[in-house]
């Protein structure tokens, strides 16, 4: 199903993501040495070398030519798969001109011929990531690698595709990207960017960095002990391991000198200073800040609250233990959030039984409205879910310090050998109260539309900040959504090397749940109407948002 609170979007509903494959990386290019500026002094950098991207075609048996069709069996603003042999290519025509890049999106593999081809850019079906037809380069998200291009030719009335074989096997290009050149003279208390967070908007930002040619050092600084990984696939896959669900392996991080502090948590930030003080007392000086600390769970306040076996899913560690807790046993969530409801169809195969306690009356009432909310609380119910609505928990029993049963405002007890708490979450930026920073009432870090605060030099991104949407006649707004994130990321480097660059990209969000996709575009807060096309108890429709 798909919701749109603005605009109208092809969809279908697809099948459960498939895990996404090992990171690969295709030929990239080299280039001569260029000049970057840092802090004013001009310094030479080369990008890490590699095969030159635009000719592909340097080891003649890795290159493969196939005639695919003729001129005349795709027409203006079609898409083809097309074999080669020994991989596929998405052939393209748009505007009398064909273009040939990778057929899988290389975010989960979705067949990106099933995707919307408009203006010069193909977007995946599954979750909306965006590439250039000319390029094959990333230029909306989720995922974090580009396509590849292939040559294409006309002889005769047919259509050739020249491709690397390795290409059209990995069907992923990473870009070229540059190396830190001067780590050896860094003092290790300086870095020229230090970026506080390691999910999608910290790791789009340094990687951005590199590719634009950024050659000085780069240190990134996470509380997690993990590198950066898939955080959506916590509550979607919840038994993967963190080298499963990595979002790079360890090797790109050395390779492109980005640095990753992992079990560092910042206690402060001193602006005047340029100064970052973490928890255990180490002082890091930068010349570029940007903070994406994303949020913090919020807890129960009940009574017991401190009772063994309570999660907030926040790790790959978090995840595994509740997957193995609940299986066979009984399992309590408290929240109809988007992480509790996945939480939940994950678990309903798995677990003896699976009771959801909500405040509200129906699940995403105040996001899809209430006729929605029923017809996905109807499918969760045939899928053996039991919800408790309008009522809230106000006790955690134990026995022998371990959970056992969770008593509700309502006067009912249910057994529960875990607990799972998705009742929402706040941004993680108390160590900015006293920096001077512009935070919100709500606890958002206010920034304008290059992605900087209110303090020169310092940028924030993803779900900790309150930003001003395009769409939205550029009100403040909060976008806690995974693409979103990506997005800020990439928005905020490109402005750290004075770009000019503002941020205009449509909000997208996705969910999956007893095989359905639930996808959604727009920012629809505070709708007055919903106008639903299609049918709602086969879960086939689409929603419009309307005020």
């Amino acid at each position: 199903f798909l919701f749109v609170p603005a605009v109208e979007v092809k969809i279908e509903v697809v099948i459960p993501e498939k895990e996404r494959s090992k990171e690969e990386m295709s030929p990239n290019g080299k280039a001569s040495p260029l000049i970057y500026k840092v802090n004013g002094t001009a310094r030479h950098y080369h990008l890490e070398e590699h095969p030159i991207a635009s000719n592909p075609y340097h080891n003649p048996k890795d290159v493969v030519e196939a005639s695919v069709c003729h001129v005349k069996d795709l027409e203006n603003g079609q898409m083809r798969e097309v074999d080669l042999g020994c991989g596929k290519a998405l052939l393209i025509k748009e505007s009398g001109e064909f273009h040939a890049v990778g057929h899988k999106c290389p975010h989960y593999g979705a067949p990106l011929v099933k995707g919307v081809l408009s203006k010069g850019r193909v977007r995946c079906p599954w979750h909306g990531a965006c590439f250039n037809i000319g390029t094959g380069d990333i230029e909306d998200f989720p995922g974090l690698d580009s396509l590849p291009r292939f040559q294409v030719k006309i002889e005769k009335e047919k259509v050739y595709i020249r491709a690397s074989k390795q290409a059209l096997q990995t069907q992923r290009r990473t870009k070229m990207m540059a190396k830190c050149i001067s780590l050896s003279n860094h003092n290790l208390s300086s870095t020229n960017v230090l970026i506080i967070g390691a999910g999608a908007a910290g790791l789009v930002c340094a990687e951005t960095l590199r590719q634009e040619g950024f050659s000085d050092r780069i240190v990134m600084c996470t509380m997690d002990r993990h590198l950066p990984y898939d955080r959506p696939k916590l509550s979607k896959s919840m038994d993967s391991h963190p080298e499963q669900i990595a979002l790079r392996p360890k090797e790109f991080f050395c390779t492109y000198d980005i640095e990753v502090l992992t079990e560092m948590q910042v206690a402060a930030v001193d602006i005047k200073n340029k100064t970052a003080v973490f928890k255990d007392g180490f002082k890091m000086e930068y010349n570029k800040l940007l903070i994406a600390t994303g949020n913090t769970p919020k807890a129960l306040s009940c009574k017991g609250k401190e009772v063994e076996n309570v999660f907030n899913i926040r790790t790959p560690e978090d995840a595994n233990r509740v997957v193995k807790l609940a299986t066979s046993k009984n399992v309590v969530i408290v929240g109809a959030s988007f992480l509790g409801m996945e939480v939940a169809a994950y678990l309903a195969e798995r677990a003896h039984s699976v009771s959801l306690v909500e405040l509200e009356e129906v699940p995403f009432k105040k996001f899809f409205g209430e006729r929605v909310g029923r017809a996905v609380m109807k499918m969760f119910e045939s899928n053996r879910v039991k919800f408790y609505m309008q009522t809230e928990v106000s006790e955690l029993r134990e026995q022998e310090g371990k959970l056992k049963e969770v008593v509700l405002k309502s006067g009912k007890v249910l057994r529960a050998d875990v607990c799972v708490v998705g009742v929402g979450a706040v941004p993680a930026t108390g160590f900015l109260k006293q920096s001077g920073i512009n935070i919100d009432s709500k606890g958002f870090i206010v920034v304008n539309k290059m992605m900087q605060t209110s303090i020169p030099g310092v940028f924030a991104a993803g779900d900790a900040v309150a930003f001003p949407l395009a769409l939205r006649n550029n009100k403040k707004v909060n976008v806690p959504h995974w693409q979103m994130a990506h997005m800020h990321g990439r928005i905020a480097a490109l402005n750290m090397l004075a770009h000019g660059m503002e941020i205009s990209t449509v909000p997208y969000l996705w969910t999956a749940m007893f095989g359905k996709s639930i996808r959604y575009a727009g920012h629809g807060e505070g709708f007055d109407d919903v106008v639903i096309q299609g049918d709602l108890d086969e879960l086939k429709f689409v929603a419009f948002y309307t005020k």
